[in-house]
């Protein structure tokens, strides 16, 4: 019998902190494919880490697991001190479930995510799509909500496109409104996952720059990226991952000019290679 959420250590003796995530050997298979294999990370309240890796190293997979939206088959995770239950897989049951629905919902509703995709509401007006959440979910009054969410998108410089639908704007545009989205829910947590991998280039500038102005704000951060030149300039720690793994770890900006991994300085070097 294999547990979805199992420790090597009893929880008393991990003693996580009182904010941001820590994860402990994060395993995932997807089909035939190990994609996460032991995956262990803290980020401390108030720091950004930057997650890097080539294509199908489990980056994605990962921050996933951190909000639950993938179910990892075994380790821990704890969100802002809080233990995230899963039920044991049993050989009756192959898939790992959630246990604790509520519990789920609760953290759920403190974190902020920005996908590659914008995940954006097509039938909803930019403003619509921003502060729909904090109506459904923090239970805001559609007053209090719009305020809300016209606040946040004059932050993300976008006052003017609120009454437009998502069809009319431009990808990075896009981006930035569902930035503005993930803001208006006031997370204690912001998740990216490569946010500007669906972006033409010229639109990749606009969508770094609020990311580099939230980085200054205090916010904890987690991003998964193949910017790497960004990862160096916002992030207080970075993280490599390689085959479904943690291959180094380390403060920026040591971990870029310093790297310990063969597999690390291969994906430096030819980054910069690709940018010289």
């Amino acid at each position: 019998m294999r547990a979805a959420i199992a420790t090597s250590l009893p929880e008393s003796q991990i003693a996580p902190a009182a904010g941001g995530v820590q994860a402990r050997g994060i395993e995932k298979r997807l089909g035939n494919v190990e994609v996460l294999r032991g995956v262990t990370l803290d980020v401390a309240a108030g720091e950004i880490v930057a997650i890097l890796g080539s294509s199908g190293s489990g980056k994605s997979t990962f921050l996933r697991c951190v909000n639950l939206l993938t179910l990892p088959d075994r380790g821990d995770i704890w969100v802002h001190g809080e233990h995230l239950r899963l039920r044991p897989i049993s050989e009756r049951d192959s898939e790992p479930r959630i246990l604790d629905h509520d519990q789920v919902r609760r953290v759920r509703a403190s974190i902020g995510m920005v996908f590659q995709n914008f995940n954006l509401w097509p039938h909803m007006t930019v403003l619509e799509n921003v502060s729909a959440g904090p109506v459904l979910v923090n239970r805001l009054t559609r007053k209090a909500a719009t305020e809300l969410g016209r606040g946040y998108l004059a932050k993300v410089g976008l006052s003017d496109k609120a009454g437009s639908y998502p069809r009319h704007l431009s990808g990075g545009q896009q981006q930035r409104v569902a930035i503005a989205r993930a803001l208006a829910m006031e997370p204690k947590l912001l998740l990216f996952d490569e946010p500007t991998s669906a972006l033409d280039p010229e639109l990749v500038g606009e969508v770094l720059r609020v990311m580099t102005a939230l980085a200054g704000e205090g916010r904890t951060m987690m991003i998964v990226t193949h910017e790497v030149a960004f990862a160096r300039e916002v992030s207080s720690r970075a993280a490599f991952m390689h085959q479904g793994r943690i291959e180094e770890e380390g403060s920026s900006p040591a971990f870029f000019l310093n790297p310990t991994s063969a597999s690390l300085r291969r994906f430096l070097t030819a980054h910069d290679e690709r940018h010289s």
